[in-house]
């Protein structure tokens, strides 16, 4: 399967009976993807003077996001999406008014660490569950392949505008605004594909069985294929997250802190541009080598962050960068059709975005340290360090995404 994909494929997929109302809401619960988290991370620099407990405060939120996307995707593959929406959307309003309050009161970083774990952990999955749909509203062939595509690609949007809606916001007489602006879209898209009818009607698909009883242990991660991709989407959101607190740092350094949430938009420019090219003729064709391929190229791509000396310099680098995030997201997003065992779509993509968000935890975490003893650059060049050993793993792991040839049905042969 060469996971190629046309214009023609795209309007097939998301003009599907029952698909518009889904999509539409969807878009709405997805647009703060990469608003919340920065916006809590600006919010908390703004108030405390110290992007190290920032990009504590965010990482915490991730690590929340990562454990909650399992969990709630394993719920989802038993009773559908309705409900567990629902209910998360409630708990994460809740939350999120919790942590604005501690906040606001000053609260040692500590506590503001603990309670964004919370926010993170009840902020509902509408993602995966939008994606885990298309499974049930088309067939597999080139159709679904572009709904699975569009799926990443409406992402890198949402990366385009969150950061820019973050660090704008963040400017507003109070630097809290982009916090309740994001929340209040999550929840409000969240009900609202939860209502749909195609999300009402979705009926669980028993998962297969490992022996052992090992399937229900680890569900979608039985598979070493799934972990190849977890590992993927685990060292990609590394480097996300180094870039993520570096280039506001830069742009702080510089004495331009709005540009910040500005400058992390432009990464996703070329990302888009790239990413609908690049679903159209794939480089790797084979997905075994494709996702070390990608992984290693964007770790390359980053070093050139640590060159430039103004503001604009790094953008032309951010947008240079940038070209690699949607291919990537693509890749993981087709890679679960491979590797995902039957009857755990939902849970399969909640351990992609576990994974990416544990990475960009951990870059966040360790790039705030970076920045605040030795500078943007540094944290740079080992965002980069990282994503060079993180794809020599994935490139020792290649053959866990190598379908068997006895084994392989017609559209998998050539993967």
């Amino acid at each position: 399967m060469s996971n190629s994909v046309s214009l023609r494929d795209y309007r097939a997929a998301l003009t599907a009976p029952g698909a518009v109302t889904p999509v539409l809401t969807s878009l709405l619960a997805r647009l703060p993807i990469a608003m919340v988290g920065l916006s809590l991370m600006l919010y908390v620099q703004r108030e405390t003077g110290s992007f190290a407990a920032a990009g504590l405060v965010s990482a915490g939120a991730l690590v929340g996001v990562a454990c909650g996307s399992v969990v709630q995707g394993r719920v989802m593959d038993r009773i559908g999406p309705t409900l567990p929406l629902y209910v998360m959307s409630g708990v994460f309003a809740a939350l999120v008014a919790a942590e604005i309050a501690v906040i606001e009161a000053h609260a040692p970083v500590a506590v503001l660490v603990a309670l964004a774990f919370a926010v993170g952990i009840s902020e509902p999955m509408t993602g995966p569950a939008s994606r885990a749909l298309w499974n049930v509203l088309l067939p597999p062939g080139p159709a679904r392949d572009a709904a699975f595509s569009y799926e990443a690609i409406s992402m890198e949007v949402f990366f385009i505008l969150g950061p820019g809606l973050a660090g704008l916001l963040v400017a507003m007489p109070w630097p809290g605004t982009g916090v309740v602006a994001g929340a209040a879209c999550m929840i409000v898209g969240s009900v609202g594909f939860a209502s749909t009818r195609a999300a009402r009607s979705q009926r669980p698909e028993r998962p297969e069985r490992t022996g052992r009883g090992r399937s229900n242990m680890l569900g979608a991660l039985a598979s070493p294929g799934m972990r190849t991709v977890a590992l993927a989407a685990l060292g990609f959101g590394a480097l996300i997250g180094f870039i993520e607190v570096g280039v506001p740092a830069a742009a702080e350094l510089a004495g331009h802190p709005t540009a910040g949430g500005l400058l992390l938009s432009l990464l996703s420019v070329s990302s888009v541009l790239v990413g609908v090219l690049y679903g159209m003729r794939p480089w790797p064709r084979a997905m075994h080598l494709r996702l070390p391929a990608l992984l290693f190229g964007f770790a390359a791509l980053i070093t050139l962050l640590a060159v430039p000396t103004t503001l604009w310099g790094l953008a032309l680098a951010l947008l240079l960068a940038g070209s690699l995030i949607t291919p990537q997201s693509t890749a993981h997003s087709v890679s679960l059709e491979i590797a995902a065992p039957a009857g755990t779509a939902t849970e399969a993509f909640g351990w992609v975005v576990t994974s990416v968000t544990l990475g960009a935890a951990f870059g966040q975490s360790v790039s705030g340290q970076i920045v605040e003893t030795a500078g943007p650059p540094a944290a740079f060049l080992a965002a980069s360090a990282v994503g060079a050993l993180a794809a020599l793993v994935l490139w020792l792991r290649r053959g866990t995404l190598r379908p068997e040839p006895a084994a392989a049905s017609p559209q998998l042969a050539g993967v």
